[in-house]
């Protein structure tokens, strides 16, 4: 209070002319909306989708790269994805870190188009900084989950400032900063190129370098805790309102659209990947359902603030079903997809979703909305008459961002692979938490294989067989989740 009084405020007054408090109140809630889907979200899922043995070392994974990704962010990375142009694909690297450059009004210096200013939010630069940072970390923390379960936690440690720098900037400034790709008009609202087709093609290079589990590992992954994975996804589904409820740098209509067209798609595509696990398996699966729910989420992403609600609902159909199909199908008739271990299936859940959603986005974006949203004069979705026109920009923005994460991050871990090794010993992938930390989740027996009472030692205290009953019953439940594609999901 007393810094609102006095000297300081006749020189630097907390509310300025320009700062517009509900749009700063709302980049701030979105902010910490998209946060928690970092942390706790996907370090409560992936510590409990993962096999015992791999809990803590998943939740950590997710951890240090959420706190790595604010230092290198602050330090230069914001500035090379937002800040002044360097190159048509980069931006000039600067620190974000001085009184000077955050308290004054935001601004997007390449944004400018033609006539049209540069993107100026009516907020500090210290909102878009923390904002888009949470973008830059869950990035990374999804690009994580392609390589559970035998990483070295050091080469992990090193991988994230890099990727972070040389890869993940290049894609927003390009996209999102005033790059190439944004001023040619090519549309990605909130992310379905930037952070999600970005992390699942760079997880599934990273798996591909790192190499695989261990085979006993790729036969039985089965999560520790469902009902602890289900409270992580409830926490990405929910914190989805700020990641595209902010995208408009605003509290506007696109932002109002936004929100509900994204939880409208989750739910579609829950509903249609379950609807397609009952016909197909008989059975409704809980990790299909946070599967779709996800994929959902992925494929509105890019055109979550530009398309109608009755688009949203046409999207949702296609993000449950066509990832339903890569991931069950397709896989399995692949023999690259079979050959590399992609943990999550991030490569389906949103590699694939996301290159669905920004197609989906160049065929229904409405022109009244991207008027709303973009710098770029005439943008219309193929069915308003845009033709194939913007569905060929969108297909030639993929290819960019594909092209770039598969050679950079190739380049990144051989470079590392040099001084530490990018996968554990056998040895110690045999033992998972205890050798790669010195800690465990559970002090608990068992490590997702069936109950043995004489293996354990337990007969005496087993009555009539009962304990194993139910636990021969529910490991063959998970058996026959595991044999309908790919182990495990996200």
């Amino acid at each position: 209070m007393a810094a609102s009084g006095g000297a300081y405020a006749a020189h630097l007054p907390a509310v300025p002319d320009w700062l517009n408090k509900g749009d700063n109140a709302w980049q701030l809630t979105a902010a910490t909306l998209v946060g928690i889907q970092s942390m706790p979200g996907l370090v409560v899922l992936y510590g409990s989708i993962v096999k015992k043995k791999w809990a803590v070392n998943s939740a950590f994974m997710a951890l240090y790269a959420y706190a790595s990704s604010l230092l290198v962010w602050v330090l230069v990375g914001f500035r090379m994805a937002f800040g002044e142009r360097l190159l048509p694909f980069w931006g000039k690297a600067g620190v974000a870190l001085s009184q000077s450059y955050l308290v004054g009004r935001a601004s997007l210096s390449a944004t400018a188009h033609g006539g049209t200013p540069r993107t100026e939010p009516l907020y500090p630069e210290a909102t878009l900084v923390l904002f888009q940072f949470e973008f830059a970390a869950i990035t990374l923390v999804l690009l994580a989950g392609s390589v559970l379960g035998r990483m070295n936690i050091k080469a992990w440690m090193a991988f994230t400032p890099l990727w972070l720098l040389f890869s993940y900037t290049v894609g927003a400034f390009s996209l999102w900063g005033g790059g190439f790709l944004y001023h040619w008009g090519v549309i990605d609202y909130s992310g379905g190129y930037v952070i999600h087709l970005s992390s699942g093609v760079a997880g599934f290079t990273a798996a591909y370098w790192v190499g695989p589990r261990l085979k006993s590992d790729r036969e039985r992954f089965s999560p520790n805790n469902i009902l602890l994975m289900i409270a992580g996804g409830g926490l990405l589904w929910m914190g989805w309102a700020g990641f595209n409820g902010g995208a408009p740098y605003a509290a506007n209509i696109a932002a109002s659209v936004a929100v509900l067209n994204t939880n409208v798609s989750a739910a579609t595509s829950l509903l249609t990947w379950t609807c397609l696990d009952v016909i197909f398996f008989k059975k409704p699966s809980v990790i299909g359902a946070v599967q779709g729910m996800m994929t959902g989420l992925v494929c509105i992403t890019p055109g979550a603030g530009l398309v109608q609600t009755w688009a949203a609902v046409i999207m949702g159909v296609f993000a449950g079903s066509v990832p339903w199909f890569t991931m069950m199908i397709l896989h399995k008739k692949s023999a690259l997809l079979m050959r590399v271990d992609d943990t999550l299936a991030v490569f389906h859940t949103h590699a694939v979703a996301g290159l669905l959603g920004g197609v989906l986005t160049g065929l229904l974006a409405t022109p009244e909305l991207l008027e709303i949203e973009s710098p770029v004069p005439g943008l219309r979705g193929a069915f308003y008459g845009g033709g194939a026109r913007q569905v060929g920009k969108q297909l030639a923005g993929a290819a960019f961002v594909v092209a770039w994460n598969v050679a950079v991050t190739s380049l990144i871990l051989l470079a590392i692979g040099l001084v530490v090794p990018l996968r554990m010993p056998d040895d110690q992938l045999m033992i998972g938490d205890d050798a790669a930390h010195g800690e465990e989740a559970y002090a608990l027996w068992g490590d997702g294989e069936k109950f043995d009472a004489t293996r354990h030692d337990l007969s005496a205290r087993v009555g009539g067989g009962g304990m194993m009953d139910r636990e021969g019953s529910a490991d063959q439940r998970m058996s026959g989740m595991g044999a309908r594609g790919v182990t495990i999901q996200l």
